[in-house]
């Protein structure tokens, strides 16, 4: 009797496990409600009180990036080659990046370089090529307050009139 018990309970706790609701993972549309965009704030509300340490990019969700605009004309930096964005930006032109869950718009300060209020994303070209033909490139943040920078490797894609 106690084997039948112990193998229902793990039963249970392992019918938890087959889901994943991480972005870019399948779910049923008829379902899942659709997800709502995270908000768009300034860097220094959306990373006031944050511990440095616990600042790492977020995956963006296609809501997140419809709520900046859309893909047309800009260019993303993904950390897989198959991934969503992380950091998306106009060439030229202002990026974005998702942080602490928060959509955090930065203006263009020179080439590859976004800023405002002390946060810090330069992005820098590698000369490598991704499996899938994407070109290699680093995102380097420097959040407010830190004297040390974080840096990712990743792969640019562009869409529709964008540039690499």
């Amino acid at each position: 009797m106690r084997a039948i018990l112990s193998l229902a309970l793990l039963g249970l706790a392992l019918a938890g496990c087959n889901r994943n609701s991480a972005i870019g993972n399948d779910r049923e549309a008829r379902v899942d409600p659709a997800a709502s965009p995270a908000p768009i704030v300034a860097a220094g509300a959306a990373l006031q009180n944050v511990e440095t340490a616990a600042i790492k990019p977020e995956t963006m969700s296609n809501a997140d990036i419809l709520a900046l605009g859309g893909k047309v004309g800009r260019c993303a930096i993904k950390l897989t080659e198959v991934g969503f964005p992380s950091f998306l930006y106009r060439p030229n032109g202002s990026g974005a990046i998702k942080l602490n869950g928060k959509l955090i718009v930065l203006p263009n300060t020179g080439s590859g370089r976004f800023e405002a209020d002390d946060l810090l994303v330069v992005l820098r070209p590698v000369d490598e090529v991704g499996n899938a033909g994407l070109k290699a490139a680093e995102m380097i943040i420097v959040p407010p307050g830190s004297r040390e920078e974080m840096g990712y490797r990743g792969y640019i894609q562009c869409f529709k009139g964008g540039q690499a």
